[in-house]
Formats: structure tokens, sequence, C-alpha cells
């Protein structure tokens, strides 16, 4: 038996983390402490604890601690141990992927971009934004206004004229000489200050050369100027939420309607409403508004760029070291508070009719399948190929009434006959379950094949190999006149096939899992596909190697770009002579592949 009160005695009045531990040595709940005798004593004395921690603390059989250096240090541990140990007790906000930017390159005629990833120091990077729709919401405005390029390199290097965007107005052809160096440059400082949030100044700058230029009668450039302080001025008008100049900020409200703990994110970019994001959190269940916000920051600020100010609809007991945590606020910050909530009010709301849709369509489906009641992680694989070529397996999963992208997978099969679709897929699935077993992850309740009962059988093979004797296999093939709606699902284990009505949810639910499988598969057969037949064509030809390819690739934006060359085009590429130039120009004119 854990002997809490002598554990507590010895215990040192200094930061740390602690880690309650179930008999199992399952972690069930890690916490951080600024004086871990106090915090981990509160939680065995006689207190009126909620329901929650009486249910924890009734597992609890070993607590272990790590003492730290100061607070900010036992906030950076505890958050690297709970995405790591994700115990039961913890309120838990999955990892997404890193936010998206605007970019800026640092080329002499600058490009506007997309960007998520690392960073390179050539180039400015603004935001971050909540979603990818926002940064091309801003790329097609700066577009409109600024009229700045967003074509690829090799595109760029490569014109001979200007493309549709310049004779629609949303390029100045820089390609082709359109514009001087210097007028692009200040239009990329314009749009650098509009993105930090000072549009006044750019507005004030268009103004007085429009003036100037009205005065000594060059109107065309007057005019150019005139359309573009319009422009602005009518972005500045559509803005939702006017807000402080040049402040960079995150508002996060939390809201707990019918057991459903919401935090939507809004995010204010050198004063501008860049958009918002809305996160469900795990094992929220009992938690209140400032418990769940206390989480959320803790997690999501561990990877994720923290703004200097973070607003919260609830006071927090909580200090992060590059951020000024601030609540209530009042005036226009308050403004933003009251939009956070109601966002979080409107995706409860929207989670609640989407689970209850779910819930409906996976009971139906259980009681089709004669599935057992707690079934509800279902996967999904699909083969993808053309004539045998570049086959590609996918497997995508259905868990917790939603789509799991982050557990999605793609398989590209080898040293299987092409075509021979059955192989495919005892391999996919081989693959698969025999990782999944070595790690101890979760077998699903239900295994869908794309295909009939060749494809069934091929399954059950590779699962019979592994042990997995019990998990349910369903074929899902296409009817007799192959009509959507009227797929047969084939029941393995009693060598039926079954045909539910067209309006059946079950019915639905399968054929919306077996689409997404099928899409995810097809992206991952023409990406391989195209990579393949991008790679031969160069590759077969004496004296290319991976550098004089890349070379001819990034030169000619990419093979068709090759194909379309002059021999005198193709030599003009460094490392390729004249003679070699002649051989890729036959090579490429005279063979299948090239074709």
């Amino acid at each position: 038996m854990f002997d809490a009160k002598s554990f507590v005695a010895g215990l040192p009045n200094l930061p740390g983390v602690y880690r309650m531990l179930a008999a199992s040595g399952e972690a069930l709940y890690v916490g951080k402490a600024g004086d871990l005798r106090k915090r981990v004593g509160w939680y065995f004395q006689k207190a009126a604890h909620s329901p929650r921690i009486r249910m924890m603390l009734a597992q609890v059989a070993a607590v272990e601690v790590t003492a730290t250096r100061s607070e900010g240090e036992a906030l950076l541990l505890e958050n690297n141990l709970i995405k790591s140990l994700a115990p039961r007790y913890n309120i838990l906000f999955r990892d997404d992927k890193s936010y998206p930017y605007l970019m800026i390159t640092g080329h002499e005629f600058p490009r506007l971009g997309f960007h998520r990833g690392a960073k390179d120091r050539r180039h400015r990077y603004f935001g971050p934004f909540p979603h990818a729709y926002a940064v091309r919401q801003s790329i097609q405005m700066l577009q409109r206004v600024f009229r700045l390029r967003t074509c690829e390199d090799s595109v760029f290097a490569n014109r001979a004229r200007p493309c549709l965007l310049y004779q629609i107005g949303r390029c100045t052809a820089p390609c082709t000489g359109k514009i001087s160096p210097r007028k692009y440059a200040e239009d990329v400082r314009n749009a650098a200050l509009f993105l930090d949030g000072r549009e006044d100044d750019v507005i004030g700058g268009l103004s007085g050369k429009m003036q100037a230029a009205s005065e000594a009668r060059r109107y065309e450039e007057a005019a150019a100027y005139r359309d573009q302080v319009r422009a602005l001025a009518g972005v500045q008008a559509r803005q939702y939420v006017e807000s402080e100049r040049g402040v960079d900020a995150d508002v996060l409200a939390c809201a707990i309607e019918g057991g459903i703990a919401c935090v939507n994110l809004v995010m204010i970019r050198g004063g501008r409403h860049v958009g918002d994001r809305s996160f469900f959190p795990a094992n929220a269940e009992g938690a209140g508004a400032a418990e769940v916000l206390a989480a959320f920051l803790g997690q999501h600020y561990l990877e994720q760029p923290m703004p200097g100010l973070i607003l919260t609809s609830a006071e927090l007991e909580l200090e992060l070291p590059d951020a000024r945590i601030a609540s209530p606020a009042r005036g226009e910050r308050r403004v933003w508070l009251d939009m956070a909530l109601k966002n979080a009010a409107l995706a409860i709301a929207q989670r609640a009719r989407d689970r209850s849709t779910q819930e409906g369509r996976l009971q139906m489906l259980r009681e089709a399948l004669g599935l057992p009641e707690g079934a509800q992680r279902i996967e999904c694989f699909d083969i993808s190929h053309t004539m045998g070529e570049a086959t590609v397996a996918s497997c995508v999963v259905y868990d917790r009434q939603q789509m799991q992208k982050a557990e999605y997978r793609r398989f590209n099969i080898r040293d299987v006959t092409p075509g021979d679709d059955y192989g495919a897929m005892r391999q996919v699935l081989a693959r698969r379950y025999a990782r999944v077993t070595a790690e101890g992850g979760r077998i699903p309740d239900l295994i869908l094949v794309d295909g009939g009962r060749g494809q069934v059988a091929a399954a059950r093979e590779s699962l019979a190999e592994l042990g997995l004797n019990d998990v349910a296999v369903i074929g899902v093939a296409k009817g007799p006149e192959r009509k959507p709606g009227m797929e047969e699902l084939i029941v393995e284990s009693e060598s039926r096939a079954l045909n539910l009505p067209p309006a059946h949810p079950g019915l639905h639910l399968i054929l919306a899992i077996r689409d997404e499988a099928h899409r995810f598969a097809i992206v991952g057969h023409r990406a391989r596909r195209a990579k393949a037949r991008t790679t031969s064509a160069l590759t077969e030809i004496p004296g290319i190697g991976a550098r004089r390819r890349q070379a001819l690739l990034e030169r000619f934006g990419g093979l068709r770009g090759v194909q379309a060359a002059a021999v005198d085009e193709i030599a003009q590429v460094e490392g390729i002579s004249r003679p070699l130039a002649e051989r890729i120009y036959l090579h490429l004119h005279e063979s299948p592949a090239g074709s």
C-alpha cells in the first residue's frame, strides 16, 4: 500500500514535477508545483476533492517527483512528460502540425509565398496564421494591392512573356522587365509595412506620391497610386476587428457545455485579426475553464510561437517567460474575448451535432455487422496503381467519431507482381499490423478493405499469420451494377454478401471511410508515378547523374520544360556540354519515355 503521509513528509519545499502512477506503472497524472511538499500533500489531505480527482487518487500506487531549479523549468518538464506519457487524467490537447506563415523571399524580385516548417534567414516571415486559408487569403489581397509575384523561381527565371496574372492586374511582371527593381522594391516595402500593421503609413506614403505625380501631370502614375490607396482603404473597412496598432496577441476563451470543452484561439497579428481555431481537449470531464486554459497554455506554446500578449477568458495563476497573460479585459480587448467565447460556443454546438450524427451512424453499423457495443475504431485499406505501375496502398483511421488524419499511412508496395491486388493487400496488412503489435499500438475493432472476396481472403491470411484472428474484416465491393450506394459488404466470418439499403446510416459511414481511403491512395500513387516518370526519362541517359538531372529540372521547371527546350538552351545549363545536350534532346524525342 502507498503510504502517502510518510512520502509527503520526505518531499522538499522546492519547485518540481510529480507523476502519479498506477500499480501497473501507468502514468495517471503529471503536474508541476512551486513547492512539491505542499502541492503533493494537498491531494492526500481530507479535502473535498472533485469526483475526477477522487477516482484518480483511488488508483494511485506510487508517486515520483523531479525537483527543478525554477517553476519555469518545471512547466517545461511537465509538458514534455504530458506529451510523451499522455496520462489519462491530464487534460490533453492533440499535437497539430506547425502553423503556416506568409513569406517574402530575399531575392532581387522577392516572391510572396506560403510557408510551413523551418525558416531560412534569407527570407522574411509574417504570422503565424491559424490555418492555410488565412495565408492564401492574405496573399490574394497583397497581389491585388501590391501586385507582387507568386510564381516559383524556376518559372520566373524562364518566362519569355508575361503570364496571365499580369494581364489581369495581379502582377507587375518583373520576370520580363515590366517593372524596375527600384519600383518593385518599393512595393515589397509597402507590403511588409502593411503586414506589420502599419497600413496608415503605407496609405500616407502612397497618397503623397499620388499628389506629387498629379501635380507633375503624370496622370497614369497618379491613377495607379490612387487605385492602391482605394484598395487598401477597402481592406481596412472590411477588417472585422479594428485592433490596437501593431499589437501581436493571442486571445483564448474556454467554453464548456454539455460535457464538451472547447478552447477558441483568436490570433491578432500586426493589429489585424487573421483568424481563429478551435481545440477540443481529451480527458477534460469535470474540469473548469481555468484548468482547461492552463493546460492549453502549457502544451500549446511548448512548440508554437508565443506572442507578447495573451488574453484569457478566466484568471490564471500561471506565468510564461516570454508573454504577459492578462484577464479580465476591458474595452477593445473585451470585444476580442467576447468574440472568442462566441466562437467556442458555436464550435461546441457544431461538435455536438456532428457527434450525434456520427454516433448514430456508428451505432447502426454496429447493429448491422454484429459488432460489440464499444467498437469505434475502424481502419480502411485501398490499393491504387495504373496497370500495375507505382502501386501504393493507403490506410486511413476512423476513431472517436471522426477521421484521424494524423494516423493515416501510405505504403509503397514492392516485390509484388504488378497488378496483383491480392498480394499487395497481404503485404500492406502484414506491414501495418506487424509494426502495430510490435509497438503495442491499438488494434482496430473493424478492418475495411476496398474489394471483394479475394481482397478479404488476402487480408484474413495476413492477420492470421500475426495471430490476429478476432478482428472483424469486411470487404466493400461494388454491386452488380456498380452504382454508388449499391455496394455489397463481404462479411468474411459468415461467407456472405450483405446489402444494406442505400439510405442506411451505417452504409453511409462505411462509404465515407472507403472514399477517404481511395482518395488518400490515389494522391500517393500519382505522386509516386510522377516522380518515377520524371526521373526515369533522364536517368536512362548516359552521363546524366543526380546533380545534372537536378540542374536540368530546376532550369526548365520540370521534365516537360526540358522536353520543350532546344539543344542550344540545354547546352547553356551548367555541366551540360553540347554533345551531351544533343544526346538529351534525341533521347527525349525518340524514346517512349519522352513521348
